[in-house]
């Protein structure tokens, strides 16, 4: 179904939305490094090709693909996407997801399978090497009208230390901020914010090292984003300073690998 992967040309959780974990408090500052020095394998391993994608005016280490999938298959992923039955669907406050895969839980995910258009697109970026030489098994299908985003978060432990999104329809400006540090005195959002990506229909983002481990990350709640010289990947995204673009809708499929998993023939066998 789909071509070539390049294109040619802490301990201290606010609350949970059941996707991600927001956290503003710390211990000393660490929590946020914590999960990512244990016995899982540094997340950087990839193919050669992919680091001709980094963004070198981020930390490390984001990757930015543009036209990583065609026109047409941003088409058929969007058809994919809204045929989905309604009971997929899980509303939210600022926009709704749909769920694939499993639920992650800190015993386990209980493995759901993967429909074949997004099993597709897990084996497409896994093939990348960013999972560690694992294949992806799960999906969050997420669903942003003009104005609506997300607070700033971290994804949380229960993923191998990377994450990947292909984005389908409109574009998005995402933020990524320091954490709070409580021996820095009084801070506001604004303070900690670092750096954005301009992420294009069609484009692949990936995160792993400090940019995943160590920064938040969300989009401003408005329809209109202007750019400016903290777009880190202005040039690789097409665009400059000065301009401003109107969002559309736009449906991101995030796709990571959850190492703890339970097998489903594993729980009905048991009495």
């Amino acid at each position: 179904m789909y071509p070539p992967a390049f294109p040619t040309g802490h301990f201290m959780w606010l609350h949970t939305d059941g996707e991600h974990q927001f956290g503003s408090l710390d211990i000393n500052c660490i929590f946020f490094i914590e999960y990512c020095a244990g016995d899982m394998e540094r997340p950087s391993c990839v193919v050669g090709d992919l680091k001709q994608f980094v963004v070198n005016e981020a930390p490390q280490t984001a990757f930015y693909i543009p036209d990583f999938i065609s026109e047409e298959e941003e088409s058929f992923l969007l058809q994919q996407v809204y045929k989905s039955p309604k009971t997929k669907w899980t509303q939210l406050s600022s926009r709704r997801l749909q769920n694939w895969g499993g639920l992650p839980h800190p015993k386990g995910m209980l493995t759901e399978t993967l429909p074949d258009w997004l099993q597709s697109c897990c084996e497409k970026v896994s093939s990348l090497g960013v999972f560690g030489g694992k294949t992806a098994n799960h999906v969050l299908v997420n669903e942003y009208k003009p104005g609506e985003g997300i607070m700033a978060h971290e994804d949380g432990p229960l993923y191998h230390p990377t994450v990947s999104t292909i984005n389908l329809g409109s574009h998005t400006l995402l933020d990524f901020y320091r954490p709070v540090c409580s021996q820095e005195g009084p801070q506001t959002q604004q303070s900690r914010y670092l750096l954005s990506l301009l992420l294009r229909p069609r484009s692949l983002l990936v995160l792993q090292d400090d940019m995943y481990c160590q920064l938040l990350h969300g989009i401003q709640n408005r329809d209109r984003d202007p750019l400016t010289d903290r777009v880190a990947n202005l040039s690789a995204a097409g665009a400059r300073p000065g301009e401003t673009l109107s969002r559309g809708t736009r449906v991101s499929l995030t796709i990571r690998h959850v190492p703890k998993v339970i097998r489903t023939r594993m729980v009905l066998g048991r009495k």
